[in-house]
């Protein structure tokens, strides 16, 4: 038996190395399950470790492709919780990743799909949304009431972020870069959108909160991103530190956060499935209730076959796409 697989020859980028290929259908190991894929997420950090920049470096050959939504076709030695036929979604087993038709998912990393979800929508909600959701509530415990700042509303994480914070109670003000994007922060649940290619982010920040400032502050962007939100925050404001989209990490004045009296968090997600795996369950088990009571949904803007994932890879590399590419599989 075989499988068709998006095979990473070498490293680079993912025109230049991708190739789809017959491959061996792979065997799950001990706590492994065997997964017909549905749809795959695609990530930034998909491009990355095709050009053997990301934190996981498998040796070419290998199959990228670390978030899908797929059926249980079999399941490794000592699996509970998991049963064949279950349509699940979750983190992959690299180097057997989800640009493929069958993958392999480590059990623990492979949860229920919501039945409110399609299968693209499903396939985007493990990494931005229990990101957003350790974050807000885990990291800064954002309170009902709250003004939340979101950096990026419009992107995959940013969005989910939006959804988040609206879900919670909280007055959502979203920063975006140019007009194209403020309509699509606005339908995630925006109370008030911000573009600063047009304005400024620390007076309208301002403006909006009669001088409070903002309560939480989700940044996945770094820079000058950061930079303006010690400026608006609040008195005991928090700001999460997600990531670094803009290329530049900051660095923190400690005197400015100790004069100002805010906090400023770390968020690095995947710890929270080496030190608290309950956790992590009991985060998806509320995804699940969110998401199948419509308060949560996956901004997927762009939809690629699977015979076209080098194109889909290659957009999100060019960095300028909203919401979260999925890769369709025909069923």
């Amino acid at each position: 038996m075989s499988i068709r697989a998006w095979q990473a020859q070498q490293l680079g980028t993912p025109a230049e190395v991708l190739t789809l290929v017959e491959a061996p259908t792979p065997a799950p190991g001990p706590g492994q399950v065997r997964v017909r894929v549905r749809a795959s997420a695609v990530n930034f950090a998909d491009t990355l470790m095709c050009a053997g920049e990301y934190q996981v470096r498998p040796e070419p050959p290998f199959v990228p492709g670390l978030e899908v939504c797929g059926d249980v076709l079999e399941v490794g030695e000592g699996v509970t919780g998991v049963a064949v036929g279950d349509r699940v979604l979750g983190g992959t087993a690299v180097p057997h990743g989800g640009f493929a038709t069958e993958c392999l998912m480590d059990a623990a990393r492979t949860y229920p799909a919501p039945t409110g979800l399609d299968d693209a929508a499903s396939a985007a909600l493990m990494i931005s949304y229990q990101t957003g959701w350790f974050g807000l509530h885990r990291r800064a415990a954002l309170r009902e009431g709250e003004t939340l700042l979101v950096h990026a509303a419009s992107g995959g994480v940013g969005s989910a972020a939006v959804q988040l914070g609206k879900a919670a109670g909280a007055r959502v003000i979203g920063v975006v870069g140019g007009r194209d994007k403020v309509d699509i922060a606005a339908r995630m649940g925006c109370d008030v959108v911000i573009d600063r290619k047009a304005e400024d982010i620390i007076t309208r920040v301002k403006e909006i909160t009669d001088g409070h400032g903002a309560d939480v502050v989700y940044d996945p962007v770094g820079g000058s991103a950061y930079t303006a939100s010690t400026k608006c925050i609040a008195f005991e404001g928090r700001i999460i530190v997600v990531g670094f989209a803009s290329g530049q990490v900051p660095e923190p004045r400690l005197n400015h956060a100790m004069v100002k009296n805010y906090t400023i968090l770390g968020l690095h997600w995947s710890l929270y499935e080496q030190h608290e795996p309950q956790l992590v369950q009991e985060c998806h088990a509320e995804l699940v209730r969110l998401a199948d009571a419509g308060l949560v949904e996956p901004l997927v803007t762009e939809r690629f076959d699977f015979a076209d994932t080098p194109a889909a890879l290659t957009r999100i590399a060019g960095g300028s796409s909203t919401g979260r590419i999925v890769v369709e599989h025909a069923r």
